[in-house]
């Protein structure tokens, strides 16, 4: 692996990011670098950027009030962090940050990441971006205050340690970051499971509208942007959905849709082995993991799911491609 401290060597300035509507994983390593950065290398300026729009439950972490939200003009960094980016267009307003830099790394666990910084830890087999950055870090400087985000980046990106991307490491990095004294019952339970009435009640909406087609190996759902007017939520409050849907006995993928704008939706995909939705998440100019990808598509909704559900097809070729709606 890299090697953080000869990264940091002669670093006066440190600039460090997420993607685009950043989620647990985002969130919590970049804050976990974040304070690790506070906290052993106090010389340093650092900076977090991540654009305003994650769940309130996030805020417990230590100095969440310090990260930078409106992306001010200033000098370049002297090395500029992307974690849990898996191209630069997922940098958002950061991109330019990060082209300025002189010392420019990426730490991330995305299949579809080719490397685009000058310095790259892509570990696909990661659980997690947190993963990676705690492991980067050591057993040996992980405090309380560093351990709290990186345990919810990984129990986000892992689903509590139930996907696929669990490995015993992944499980060995959650026993350190819990030997730390966190309340991780509480972190699972505030930022991963617990739900409003109006989240639980689009949750039931999504279930109630969902298809299932060739033959019940496929399913989707789709929630307008009428539906969360009707219940005072935004996109961020849809976490979630998607694996429900996933867990529906027979079916090999799941795909929930939202609607950005008229005739634009962004995807979101769950695979539960047979099927690489990364490869159709790329198909469409996204990407992410084998079985956890996603995309935005623009067109009339009918267009949009007949073009996701034929690139599934080509994957599980022997479905009829029969639809039917559930009860």
């Amino acid at each position: 692996m890299i090697g953080l401290d000869s990264i940091l060597d002669g670093v006066s300035t440190a600039g460090i990011c997420g993607h685009v509507k950043p989620d647990g994983d985002a969130y919590g390593s970049c804050m976990g670098l974040y304070l690790f950065l506070k906290t052993y290398y106090p010389h340093i300026r650092a900076r977090v950027y991540l654009e305003d729009n994650y769940p309130e439950s996030f805020r417990f972490v230590s100095c969440s009030e310090e990260i930078i939200h409106d992306y001010p003009k200033e000098e370049a960094h002297d090395v500029f962090f992307a974690l849990d980016c898996s191209d630069l267009m997922r940098l958002g307003q950061s991109l330019g940050y990060f082209q300025a830099a002189k010392k420019q790394v990426v730490i991330d666990h995305h299949i579809s990441n080719s490397g685009f910084g000058m310095i790259n830890e892509i570990q696909p087999d990661a659980s997690s971006t947190s993963e990676l950055i705690a492991l980067l870090i050591g057993q040996d400087r992980i405090t309380k205050q560093i351990a709290e985000p990186l345990y919810m980046g990984i129990v986000h990106d892992s689903g509590v340690f139930r996907y696929s991307c669990t490995s015993s490491r992944t499980m060995a990095v959650a026993g350190i970051l819990m030997d730390t004294g966190i309340d991780f019952p509480k972190i699972c339970d505030e930022t991963f499971f617990l739900k409003s009435h109006h989240q639980n009640q689009i949750l039931g909406k999504a279930l109630m509208d969902s298809v299932l087609m060739m033959d019940g190996r496929l399913i989707y759902s789709v929630v307008r942007q009428s539906d969360l007017e009707f219940y005072h939520l935004g996109t961020k409050d849809l976490d979630g959905i998607v694996q429900q849907l996933r867990v529906t006995r027979g079916v090999e993928v799941a795909l929930f849709l939202y609607e950005i704008s008229p005739n634009e939706y962004k995807v979101s995909m769950r695979s539960n082995g047979h099927v690489d939705v990364a490869r159709i998440g790329l198909h469409f100019s996204g990407g992410g993991h084998v079985r956890a990808a996603g995309c935005n598509m623009e067109g009339s909704l009918s267009d949009v799911i007949d073009s996701l559900v034929s690139q599934v097809e080509k994957q599980l070729p022997q479905a009829e491609g029969r639809r039917k709606e559930t009860c």
